[in-house]
């Protein structure tokens, strides 16, 4: 019998990371406060709005304005901590998984959600950066199970933290090889094409994938994929990007991004998200489902893996900053990644 994949994810429920962006932000504002109140000429493009605020401060005077923002933040910084201080404590934990290894490859794994029983197989094809598991976050909540309950064959990729031989891997080393050679698992376990579902940014590498070895591709759904990196918030996907050629230096050096580089960048595309959040889980039921079911997602977004380095900088670069896909100029080992070129 294939070996099972027992793996419990590492239980990391940290409150600095989350308090420190959160307190930043806050003491920003009393950084801002001061800007204004000295006169300091609004940034352009908030011009206006900023001028009006300035009025107001002036005709209420800076101390008394300076001394209603303390109590704010100190008020929100209260009601955050209750919330971090919630998830912390929650008594929730995942239970270890019982699927089985089909294939491995360096820490690649392929694990078979539907037990070795027949039906149309899909490979599925998460993101690099967080586990695979969020599809398959409890039992009652569980898309993997939710598609072996329907008769089909669910072979999910298990990318695993890089080691030795992954930290020198580029974007194309993971999709010409890594997945490729998966895929090639997958279809002998099926004796078939298999339909190919990609996740997130792991749609990107599918998608790739898919024109690849179109023969091998029965079909395909991408699910939450981006593709316009610059369609919501282009000015934070560039910032994002622009830090491509820092990327060296914010991991130390090391040859892959840590999870704390990684998260913090993502900060910066909704720096406000861990405050609404923690201050929501706050005021939840702590027994309830809801409360049980943030807990399990918060617990598998601190439960990300590092980024090989070179990956880092190709996501960085091509996607975030010059938009690559929406604009056709992807290209993996030379050859373009365009949805269009797709025949399935």
């Amino acid at each position: 019998p294939a070996p099972l994949d027992g793996g419990e994810p590492s239980l990391n429920r940290r409150k600095p990371a989350h308090l420190a962006s959160a307190m930043l932000l806050w003491l920003s504002s009393r950084a801002g406060l001061r800007r204004l109140s000295d006169g300091s000429p609004p940034s352009s493009g908030a011009g206006e709005p900023l001028q009006a605020l300035a009025a107001q401060i002036a005709r209420v005077g800076a101390e008394a304005v300076g001394a209603a923002l303390d109590r704010e933040v100190l008020r929100r910084a209260g009601r955050f901590l209750d919330g971090v201080e919630a998830y912390r404590g929650h008594p929730y934990r995942r239970p270890p998984a019982r699927v089985p290894v089909l294939w491995r490859q360096g820490t690649t794994r392929l694990l078979d959600f539907g037990q070795g029983r027949g039906g149309p197989a899909i490979l599925v094809v998460p993101s690099l950066i967080n586990r695979y598991y969020v599809l398959d976050l409890l039992r009652e909540r569980s898309f993997l199970r939710h598609l072996a309950a329907q008769g089909l064959r669910p072979l999910v990729v298990d990318w695993g933290a890089p080691g030795r031989a992954e930290r020198g891997f580029t974007l194309a080393d993971y999709i010409t090889r890594r997945l490729a050679a998966a895929a090639t698992a997958a279809r002998a376990a099926a004796g078939a094409p298999c339909a190919l579902l990609g996740y997130c940014m792991g749609g990107l590498l599918a998608l790739a994938l898919a024109l690849r070895r179109p023969g091998d591709t029965a079909c395909l759904a991408l699910l939450a994929t981006p593709w316009d990196f610059h369609a919501e918030r282009p000015e934070q996907a560039r910032l994002l990007g622009a830090l491509v050629d820092g990327l060296a230096l914010l991991g130390g050096g090391a040859d892959a991004l840590p999870v704390a580089v990684v998260q913090s960048l993502f900060v910066t595309l909704d720096p406000f998200l861990a405050e609404r959040k923690f201050v929501r889980f706050a005021g939840l039921d702590p027994g309830g489902a809801a409360a049980r079911e943030f807990v399990a997602l918060e617990d598998w977004i601190n439960d990300g893996v590092p980024l090989a380095a070179a990956v880092a900088r190709d996501c960085a670069g091509s996607w975030y900053r010059d938009n690559e896909p929406a604009l056709g100029l992807w290209q993996v080992a030379g050859a373009p990644v365009r949805a269009q070129a797709l025949d399935v």
